[in-house]
């Protein structure tokens, strides 16, 4: 009696073409996936953007200093430095200030909104929820930052 080793290459074929079925069906949505985590994230770092500037714009107040200057808002684009007195602050309680793309919308004396970005393609917004998957674009800062403002508007924050 003859005994088979091995596989034939019709059984080889049709565990491959099962095999790229699969991948083709799980590859779009692991992509989903991970746009939704990135955007996740970059609602977190904005998140922590709106604490770090809430918490320096206290801290101004108590210092004495004049709030009303800050209305107009602060925008920082990724790698620069954070020099006048707000930014340095931003810095103290955010670690990260220096290493993300932000923008905030401070009224006054306090940030109602704030968007920001780790990798220069995903952009998040405090108030979370705002940019999701559905609604992503890539874009910038500022962009994620007017839509982040239109919704507290609207909400009349």
């Amino acid at each position: 009696m003859k005994t088979r080793k091995g596989f034939t290459l019709i059984e080889l074929i049709v565990v491959i073409a099962i095999i790229g079925v699969l991948a083709a069906i799980l590859v779009p949505s692991m992509l989903g996936y991970i746009r939704k985590s990135k955007i996740n994230a970059a609602n977190s770092t904005a998140a922590q953007v709106h604490k770090a500037t809430n918490t320096a714009l206290t801290e101004l107040d108590e210092e004495g200093a004049d709030l009303s200057a800050f209305d107009a808002g602060l925008e920082h684009e990724k790698n620069g430095t954070l020099t006048d007195a707000l930014g340095s602050k931003i810095k103290k309680y955010m670690d990260d200030a220096e290493k993300c793309e932000f923008a905030v919308h401070i009224t006054g004396g306090s940030c109602v909104a704030a968007a920001a970005s780790q990798d220069g393609k995903y952009y998040g917004t405090y108030p979370a929820g705002i940019i999701t998957s559905e609604n992503w674009e890539q874009g910038s800062a500022t962009a994620a930052l007017a839509l982040c403002e239109s919704v507290v508007d609207s909400a009349n924050w």
